[in-house]
């Protein structure tokens, strides 16, 4: 019967934890949840779909440091070489024509001495509709052709006039075929492209370099409706992320300090900064202060991550859930630290920014927590009934 008694008074105390009496900042998760007028919650199902990997050496041969972007993903696919320019509103050109012998349509038989048998017009802006003029050719269309195809179309009109004629045009001044730079670099503004062609650090070498630390900045290409970000350093240490640029394209460089955030049972939570160009899993642990010892399970240190479709497909990984248009999956790598191997994993592992590095608790601790609350519990029902007698033995003695 007392034991009965005791478990009532336990349950009643169990009670009264959970009561608005308790100390609190504010509303609890119950009184949140019970007082909405509607809702949305996850209950049976987790609220994204994700993939774990367990890091090992055959993960790291897939992985590296690609930053937050492609530009050779974005734009580089079935580009070898530089793109062909072509003729735009605005540009100057310069045209020559030659004729075979004197006595033709531009080079008469009194020419006098001359050296050779050719006449240069004078230069022309090509017009708002795109054409420029030429005599006895009439309005020829130059917007959007390239030089060779524009001086196809002179021959063709005038090989019925002139004497065998052959024309040569030449750009002197670009208008149309320039890269906007903006941002954090030495001289923003416009650029012509070479017509040789120009790739994305030729531009920025032209436009001053840029102002901050390699590690710190980041270039943004912009290019007819799509746009790809890249870390600087990897667009300097990968050739293939250093495409050509293409008329109108805009490049944005800027600044930003690339972070982890570290929370559970680490040294340190909170926001890490980088500062440096990169950082290593070992590096990450070190930053937030190393695994407490009473308190982590080492075999489970987990980093969160957005990761690309395409390395998780190298790795083997079963994606059928995921929906083809998802390029970006969420994932979770685990390195266990109890295997002394995976240290040297962790030395090869690099982090990305607005990666989460979260170290879980030990299966003891949350015991321990329970044993905790329990042995609180159990204290605080003896404490009561023990109360509760002295109150009532005072009572008696003074009916008495």
């Amino acid at each position: 019967m007392k034991r009965r008694q005791f478990c009532y008074s336990v349950l009643s105390l169990v009670g009264v934890s959970s009561c608005s009496s308790l100390p609190g900042s504010g509303p609890g998760a119950r009184d949140v949840a019970s007082k909405a007028t509607a809702s949305l919650r996850e209950t049976a199902t987790s609220a994204f779909k994700y993939v774990s990997v367990d890091l090992t050496q055959q993960v790291l041969a897939v992985l590296g440091d690609p930053g937050p972007g492609s530009f050779l993903r974005s734009f580089g696919k079935g580009r070898s070489g530089p793109p062909e320019l072509m003729v735009g509103v605005g540009d100057t050109v310069s045209i020559t024509i030659f004729e075979s012998q004197s006595g033709g349509l531009f080079v008469p038989n009194d020419a006098g001495s001359r050296p050779g048998n050719y006449v240069t017009l004078p230069s022309q802006t090509v017009d708002q509709k795109g054409y420029i003029s030429i005599p006895y050719a009439g309005a020829v269309l130059a917007k959007g052709r390239t030089l060779g195809v524009i001086q196809a179309d002179i021959v063709k009109r005038l090989s019925s006039r002139a004497i065998e004629p052959q024309v040569v045009i030449s750009v002197t001044s670009q208008a149309s075929n320039e890269v906007t730079v903006i941002g954090q670099v030495g001289s923003p503004g416009k650029l012509n492209i070479n017509s040789g062609g120009d790739r994305v650090l030729d531009i920025l070498s032209r436009a001053g370099g840029i102002t901050n630390a390699g590690y710190e900045t980041f270039v943004t290409l912009q290019r007819r409706g799509t746009k790809a970000t890249i870390y600087f350093l990897n667009l300097v240490d990968d050739s293939k992320e250093n495409i050509y640029v293409a008329p109108d394209d805009t490049l944005y460089v800027y600044q930003e300090q690339r972070s982890f955030t570290a929370f559970g049972a680490s040294g340190n939570s909170g926001q890490f900064k980088f500062e440096q160009e990169h950082v290593l899993l070992s590096d990450a642990v070190g930053k937030a202060g190393g695994l407490l010892d009473s308190q982590a399970d080492p075999g489970q240190v987990l980093l969160y991550r957005l990761e690309h479709r395409a390395n998780l497909e190298k790795m083997k990984v079963n994606l059928s859930a995921f929906a083809p248009d998802v390029l970006e999956v969420p994932t979770i790598y685990r390195a266990n630290f109890r295997d002394p191997s995976s240290f040297f994993v962790a030395k090869k592992f690099f982090v990305h920014d607005r990666d989460v590095l979260y170290v879980t608790n030990a299966d003891q601790v949350e015991l321990f927590k329970f044993l905790t609350l329990i042995t609180g519990i159990v204290g605080a029902a003896a404490s009561t009934a023990a109360d509760a007698a002295t109150t009532r033995n005072a009572g008696r003695y003074l009916s008495q």
